[in-house]
C-alpha cells in the first residue's frame, strides 16, 4: 500500500465489525490529510457526489460499500434498489460505479435474505482487493513502457499527466503513478509534468503523491502542456479514464482531450492507463452516448485553499451574475490514442484489439462482461 508518511494507507477500508467504511477525505488535500467515517448509504453518495471520495475505480469501489451499508440497516429487495439508484445519480459518467452496482445487484439477488449481510460486505471487500491487483498489474506493464522510453534516450522520461489517477483515486496504486511508482523504485529517471486540472486542481493530489514517494515532478497550468511538447520537453501523455468506448475512445477529466491534440500534433505518444471494469462494451458512438457530468456552477467561480494564516479560505474569482458551464469531461477520439495500458497488457485502441484481448465482450451491452 502507499504511504502517508511512514503509515499506510488505502483511500477507502472497511470496518466490517463496527458496520462503517472509512475514507480518506479527499476535499481536505492536499492541504490537510484527515480520514473520515460514512456509516450510511446516503452518507457515502454524499461523499461521492461532493467528491471527498472520488476517482473512477474508488467510486465504483465506495458505490459497492454503499450498497453494503444499506443492506446493513435493510437487507430487502426494495432496499437494495433504492440504495442502487441512489448511488448511480451521484456521479453520472464514470462507468466503474454503475459496473460495481450491478455486479453488487447480481451476487446478492442469488442470496438468502437473512444471508445478505455476509455477502454484501464480502463482495464489496473483494471489488476492493481486486482493484489492488488490477492497479498493480497496470503497473508492470506501465513499467516495460517506461524501460523502453529510457532505453531510447539514456536521460530522465519526461511524462505529462492530467488531472488525478493516483492511488488516491483507486483503492491503492493508482493507474498512471502505478507504473511512474514502479519505474522509480526501479532506478529510472523519470519527471513528471503535473496538469493543474482546473477547475478542481486534480493536479494537486498528483503532486502530493508524487512528493510522497520521492518522485520528481513539476506543477504546470494546464495550457503549458502544448507548449512544453513543442519544446520538447514531454516524451509521454499518461491518462486515466472514466470510461472507455469498444471502440477505444477515452473519456476523461475536462481537458484531456486538448492534451491529446497537442501530442499528436507534436508526434508524442499518448497512453491511457485503464482498468477492465472502466471499459463500457455497450457504448459505440462516445461523443453521443457516454453523458457528461455537469458539476456546480461555483466550481469555476471560487478558489480554495489556505489564507496567509493557514487556515482554509475562499475567494470568489467571478460574479455570481456570470453565466458558467462547467462540463466535466471530455472525449478522446481513439484516433488521438497511441493505446490503453491495461491489467492484460498494453493493447492498441480500436474494437478489432480490444476484443482480441476480451473476447467474451464481444457481443456484450451491458456492463458485466
Amino acid at each position: 500500500m502507499m504511504k502517508v508518511g511512514q503509515v499506510h494507507y488505502r483511500s477507502l477500508w472497511a470496518d466490517e465489525s463496527s458496520g462503517v467504511i472509512h475514507i480518506i477525505d479527499q476535499a481536505r488535500l492536499p492541504h490537510v490529510f484527515e480520514t473520515a467515517t460514512i456509516a450510511s448509504a446516503e452518507a457515502m453518495a454524499d461523499a461521492i457526489r461532493s467528491m471527498r471520495v472520488r476517482g473512477a475505480p474508488l467510486i465504483g469501489v465506495a458505490a459497492a460499500f454503499g450498497i453494503a451499508l444499506a443492506v446493513a440497516r435493510d437487507p430487502s429487495d426494495e432496499s437494495i434498489s433504492r440504495a442502487s439508484t441512489l448511488m448511480r445519480t451521484t456521479r453520472p459518467t464514470a462507468v466503474n460505479l454503475a459496473w460495481a452496482i450491478g455486479r453488487m445487484r447480481e451476487r446478492l439477488a442469488t442470496v438468502k435474505v437473512s444471508e445478505r449481510l455476509v455477502a454484501a460486505w464480502d463482495e464489496a471487500q473483494a471489488i476492493a482487493d481486486e482493484d489492488v491487483a488490477l492497479n498493480e498489474s497496470i503497473g508492470r506493464h506501465g513499467l516495460a513502457i517506461l524501460e523502453r522510453e529510457y532505453a531510447a534516450r539514456k536521460r530522465p522520461v519526461n511524462i505529462l499527466t492530467h488531472c488525478n489517477a493516483g492511488w488516491i483515486a483507486t483503492v491503492d496504486w493508482g493507474t498512471v503513478t502505478a507504473p511512474i511508482f514502479m519505474a522509480h523504485e526501479r532506478g529510472i529517471p523519470i519527471h513528471v509534468w503535473v496538469d493543474e486540472t482546473r477547475p478542481r486542481n486534480q493536479g494537486l493530489l498528483t503532486a502530493w503523491e508524487l512528493a510522497g514517494g520521492g518522485v520528481p515532478h513539476t506543477l504546470v497550468a494546464d495550457n503549458a502542456g502544448g507548449h512544453l511538447m513543442q519544446r520538447g520537453m514531454v516524451d509521454l501523455v499518461l491518462v486515466g479514464a472514466d470510461r472507455v468506448s469498444r471502440r477505444g475512445d477515452v473519456c476523461n477529466k475536462i481537458g484531456t482531450y486538448l492534451k491529446a491534440v497537442a501530442a499528436r500534433a507534436n508526434d508524442i505518444p499518448f497512453y491511457a492507463a485503464v482498468p477492465t471494469p472502466t471499459i463500457d462494451w455497450g457504448i459505440e458512438d462516445a461523443l453521443r452516448e457516454i453523458p457528461i457530468e455537469e458539476r456546480p456552477e461555483d466550481e469555476l467561480r471560487v478558489v480554495r485553499g489556505l489564507d496567509a494564516q493557514g487556515k482554509f479560505a475562499e475567494v470568489l474569482i467571478a460574479s455570481r451574475a456570470t453565466p458558467v458551464a462547467n462540463p466535466a469531461f471530455d472525449v478522446t477520439p481513439a484516433e488521438f490514442v497511441t493505446g490503453l495500458i491495461t491489467e492484460k497488457g498494453y493493447v492498441r485502441a480500436t474494437e478489432k484489439d480490444l476484443l482480441a484481448l476480451w473476447p467474451r465482450s464481444r457481443e456484450s451491452k451491458a456492463y458485466l462482461t
